[in-house]
């Protein structure tokens, strides 16, 4: 990964994933043990989303903020692992990706 735009792409990716994995929650049975997910899907697609949205401007640094946003994939990464659905086990992929590109922005 060395450019911003292959990042922007992972980043709405991830937003999206988290997005589907929120929705798909919200129909499983056991809504309850499902809560903790969604916020964090929520708050991850946003940030994911944001992200992708300020790296498309011509201003920085945005390292304080890829770290931030390396931080919460992880965090939402690790609560989709709990989980043996579909959904939650694409949207963990989808953060550890998101995660990785950005530590890869952030070394280069």
């Amino acid at each position: 990964m060395n450019s911003k735009s292959e990042l922007i792409q992972i980043l709405n990716e991830c937003a999206a994933a988290c997005n589907h994995c929120a929705d798909a929650c919200l129909e499983e049975k056991d809504l309850e043990k499902m809560i903790t997910c969604i916020r964090t899907d929520r708050v991850c697609a946003e940030l994911c989303s944001s992200t992708a949205k300020m790296l498309s401007v011509q201003f920085g640094p945005f390292d304080d903020l890829l770290k931030f946003c390396e931080r919460v994939c992880g965090i939402c990464a690790d609560e989709c692992e709990k989980h043996d659905h579909d959904h939650c086990q694409e949207c963990a992929k989808a953060c550890r990706k998101c995660q990785e590109a950005c530590l890869a922005v952030l070394a280069s």
